[in-house]
């Protein structure tokens, strides 16, 4: 079978009919004044065309043209045509951004920047065609130093690699078995048939050698013992035939090219087989979990509770960088179901009395849930160790199973059966049997005559105890976590691996030294009124004294729900109002007193409760709506949580703060400030912008109009097959100041990674062909905010992962495109396409961890750090930044990598941008560790799943909503997703997510 090549975005995707989003409503904004000497650009009129998103007329139409530069039929300038050899351009195409990515590039090397000319091609059909964004150069700002990276240098071998099909029949499934046999194939014939060559297996269809087999192609037969599979003591042989075919030999040459820089297309068949080879050793000794392994060994286990515990491993992954090719190594934990006998397990699940007392229906899915899938053995029979897989209980108590004997004459009972036939007495009989098997088939066995086989990984949702086991395990100091690196790197002593030997792979033992950058924290502005107007952060965060928010929002009408029996109103009210103090001091301005008395409810009566106070207070205002609603909630709520929030976002169009019951017993100055902060945003407010964003100074965003989007998907638990993903995209709706983000939602397929409603068309019997989609929405609501159109995109994505890079770039900077022509012919602004990663294993150690000036007081690198050499993409422009200060346990660096970039970013400029918008997050008085438009569609992704599940809420932890569920349905062959249901438009508008 050959290398599969990076996969070409041709397939068609899903159509989602929902509803559109209508736009947002205006945001009032100051008008914008000349500071320091510059003059902002002008505010278009409050009556200039917003219906069909057109320009004033200029006194200069069809004046102004530039090289390569054009006008459309209003008289708006697009932008100029780079003079750089590569150019991309775009025709709108109506319909769906799946219907046509209709163009192609021009031949040549990409340079930085390339932007859209004349409007007469598309964007490339495939990724063979598209380039990302080179690196423009290394960025030069910043307080130069020296970091230690968790990469080790890997020196390329000078051997052939050659790729080998590999065909076993009959068909196996699973790797573990497919190895099983290569392994004793290996053995067999490797001094004869292999010419004394040591193979490197992938587990499926791939064989890897270095240096040729004697023969192109030749089938084996195998003999294989099943260990596991006795009976009477006598094992099962059985016979395979393997046909091993050459394929393929890899091009070491294109890889070396490609580290150095000097081709732009990664090699990734080469890049495959190394990671490959340097796995195998690791797959034979641990257990294998995607590219990390673990192991009882590597650390003790810990008890995470009902039947779990947590294996410690490490993760390891060969990537492509700019000093040549590194071996990436993290360490690991995950959670792991213990080895314990079936009865002992459902005992830690349930509690030890539930061996005395009869199962409850709840018990009985709970079990089930938890041991679906797993597999067993027997313990019943001497020298018979047989596995089976669970696949769900028995109906009925083991005390009242039959089942047919002696050709279906007579009925015996399990409990007689395995008494007779082997002498177990069984003494749980009240529990139900475990099936085993398939369906048509059922094996019953007995809870006590099973043990869970080891190392089955969890994959299950963690309840919140274990999570926070869990965490205690994997949170490490900087230090303790380099020296366990370096540990694991010793221990796999990759110098006498014989697979590495065998193909001339060579592994440093040494960190990577780094050269970093630290970035200055950029100056915040706070309101005039306050005593300190201005506020330079100090290691990546500051507070709130003596400041007062920069726009403080104003409360008039609010109420209170208390949900807590524990809490009394007379405590509710202390509380609020030192909650109502604090916005006050903050800033706001807000009302002491509430609509109404404080309304007292309980969790199961929340529909209920808010509809109450909803019309109460209309009532007593005449009409006016409530602006705001405080809920006090149990500590442990259940769905109570996600009811509220969808039940007031999508049905009464209420903006609502949630407190917990242990915030009202101990009220922290700490605590009602952070919640002033969130109100404040909740509200139309700002509670700190950047200096420099007033004084018109930020580079490629403040000389004109400049939106930010921030994008990302969220998907189901693992396990979770039928609730649908959820796509987010948020915006900035002030310019200058990019402080405030509206967001929009949309469910979509189940784990569909492209945003489906980034833009789509649809048919109106009335209107005729309409647009629409997020990005549209977005655009127009920053016109109606602003008075002024975007003359430059800036879109942050998270979540994607490398393989995806082509395929989501491709459909939604196609989606962006169509969105702007939708609104003005030829009206495209140029766009720069970042993608934002979290989930990647670089970590960055200080040089010196004694050196208390190069770290924060958690032993982290200081906020700021930013690295964009050695360990980054060879060619293309990436970099990795440490935004937040520590506070416990190992920083982990963001990623940004810049696939697309018409605006012409230095590294300087895109890096400190990044950096500096960090410290706008709306939330706290920290630097965060994502840019925030990122950050915010993650949190109303995460908020719209209360919208779509209805989840069974487990032991107090708050997991999904009850609510309207959006399921995915089949229906003629194709899937369709129930819409969410559509947020209010006053909610729309301002950041409920926070």
């Amino acid at each position: 079978m050959p290398i599969r090549q990076m996969k070409e975005s041709s397939e068609q995707h899903l159509v989602i009919k929902t509803q559109s989003q209508s736009s947002m409503n205006p945001v009032l904004m100051a008008p914008k004044t000349a500071q320091n000497g510059k003059v902002p650009p002008p505010q278009e009129p409050e009556n200039s065309k917003l219906h069909n998103y057109t320009s004033p007329p200029s006194k200069n139409r069809g004046r102004r043209r530039g090289r390569g530069g054009r006008k459309s039929d209003q008289g708006d300038i697009l932008m100029r045509q780079s003079s750089r050899p590569c150019t991309v351009a775009h025709k709108p195409v109506s319909g769906h951004p799946s219907e046509a990515l209709s163009a192609t590039i021009q031949s040549g090397s990409m340079e930085n920047g390339s932007h859209l000319g004349e409007m007469e091609m598309g964007f490339p059909s495939s990724s063979k065609s598209l380039r990302f964004a080179p690196r423009p150069g290394f960025g030069q700002v910043g307080t130069k130093c020296i970091v230690k990276a968790n990469h080790f240098f890997t020196e390329l071998p000078d051997k052939d690699l050659n790729q080998y099909d590999v065909t076993i029949t009959p068909e196996v499934v699973s790797r573990t078995l497919n190895r099983a046999i290569m392994a004793e194939l290996i053995k067999i014939y490797k001094e004869s048939d292999l010419g004394m060559r040591l193979p490197a297996y992938d587990g499926r269809k791939s064989l890897y050698t270095a240096g040729e087999l004697p023969f192109t192609s030749k089938e084996f037969k195998i003999k294989l013992v099943n260990e596991d599979d006795r009976i009477n003591g006598l094992k099962r042989e059985r016979e395979y035939k393997v046909v091993i075919k050459f394929v393929a030999r890899a091009d070491l040459h294109h890889l070396g090219q490609f580290l150095a820089g000097k081709r732009a297309d990664a090699p990734q068949e080469a890049l495959q087989i190394l990671d490959i080879v340097l796995r195998e050793l690791s797959t034979k000794r641990y257990c294998p979990v995607g590219r990390s392994f673990f192991s009882r060994d590597i650390r003790m286990p810990q008890r995470l509770g009902e039947g779990l515990e947590s294996w410690c491993g490490f993760y390891q992954s060969i990537r492509p960088t700019q000093m040549g090719l590194s071996l990436n190594i993290d360490m690991s934990s995950a959670a792991f179901i213990e080895a314990l006998p079936v009865v002992e397990f459902v005992a830690q699940l349930l509690g030890k009395d539930v061996l005395l007392r009869p199962l409850s229906d709840s018990d009985r899915v709970k079990i089930k849930k938890a041991l679906r899938g797993v597999k067993v053995e027997v313990t019943h029979r001497e020298n018979v160790r047989r596995k089976y897989r669970v696949s769900g209980l028995t109906s009925q108590p083991t005390r009242e199973l039959v089942f047919p004997v002696d050709d279906n004459s007579t009925m015996k009972s399990v409990v007689e059966y395995f008494q007779e036939m082997y002498g177990f007495t069984i003494q749980h009989t009240h529990l139900p049997c475990l099936q085993v098997g398939n369906q048509k088939k059922a094996n019953y066995l007995p809870m006590e005559a099973c043990k869970i086989v080891e190392g089955q990984r969890y994959t299950k949702r963690l309840n919140e105890r274990q999570i926070i086991a869990l965490l205690k395990v994997t949170c490490q100091r900087p230090k303790d976590r380099e020296n366990d690196i370096l540990e694991t790197v010793q221990h796999n002593a990759y110098g006498h691996d014989p697979y590495a030997e065998e193909f001339g792979i060579k592994i440093s033992k040494k960190l990577a030294s780094v050269e970093a950058r630290i970035l200055p924290a950029p100056w915040l502005k706070y309101s005039d009124t306050g005593k300190e107007k201005d506020c330079l952060p100090q290691v990546g965060q500051w507070n709130m004294m003596n400041k007062k928010m920069i726009n403080g929002s104003i409360v008039s009408r609010w109420a209170c729900i208390n949900f807590s029996r524990s809490v009394q109103e007379s405590m509710a009210r202390g509380f609020y109002n030192k909650l109502v103090q604090m916005c006050e001091v903050s800033g706001m301005e807000f009302n002491p007193e509430p609509v109404i008395p404080i309304y007292t409810a309980r969790p199961e009566q929340v529909e209920k409760a808010l509809k109450y106070v909803y019309h109460a207070t209309m009532n007593k205002q005449k009409g006016k709506e409530l602006e705001l609603l405080l809920a006090i909630l149990p500590d442990s709520n259940g769905s109570l949580y996600g009811d509220l929030k969808r039940i007031c976002e999508t049905d009464l169009g209420l903006i609502s703060q949630c407190c917990l019951t242990k915030h009202v017993f101990k009220i922290s100055k700490q605590y009602l400030a952070n919640v002033s902060l969130k109100i404040n945003v909740k509200m139309g407010g700002r509670n700190t912008v950047l200096l420099d964003a007033i004084r018109w100074r930020i580079p490629l965003v403040s000389d004109k109009p400049t939106i930010i989007f921030g994008a990302d998907v969220t998907h189901p638990e693992s396990g979770e097959d039928s609730s649908p993903s959820i796509a987010a995209v948020v915006a900035s709706q002030d310019w200058p100041e990019v402080t405030k983000y509206a967001g929009l939602v949309c469910a979509q397929a189940h784990r569909q990674e492209l945003i489906q409603d980034l833009y789509k068309t649809w048919h109106d019997p009335a209107r005729g062909t309409v647009s629409g989609g997020m990005i549209r929405d977005l655009l127009v609501s920053f016109r109606k905010a602003t008075g002024q159109k975007p003359q430059r995109i800036i879109f942050y994505r998270d979540g994607v992962s490398e393989g995806q890079f082509y395929q989501v770039l491709l459909y939604e900077l196609d989606a962006i495109r169509k969105a702007c022509a939708s609104l003005e012919p030829n009206y495209q602004p140029p766009v720069t396409f970042i993608v934002v990663q979290k989930r990647h294993h670089t970590r960055l150690f200080a040089n010196n961890h004694k050196d208390r000036s190069s770290t924060d007081k958690s032993g982290n690198i200081l906020p700021g750090t930013v690295v964009d050499s050695k360990i980054c993409h060879p060619t293309e422009f990436d970099f990795y930044l440490c935004s937040h200060a520590g506070i416990q346990g190992t920083s982990r660096p963001a990623h940004y990598h810049v696939l697309w970039d018409e605006n012409n970013f230095t590294a300087d400029g895109i890096q400190s941008l990044t950096n500096n918008l960090c410290y706008t997050y709306a939330r706290c008085t920290r630097s965060v560790s994502v840019v925030p438009p990122a950050y915010y569609a993650h949190l109303a992704a995460f908020r719209a799943r209360f919208y779509t599940e209805p989840e069974m809420q487990e032991n107090g932890l708050t997991t999904g909503g009850v609510g309207q569920a959006a399921r995915i349905t089949q229906a003629a062959g194709k899937s369709s997703v129930r819409p969410l249901p559509a947020l209010k438009e006053n909610v729309k508008r301002v950041m409920f997510y926070c």
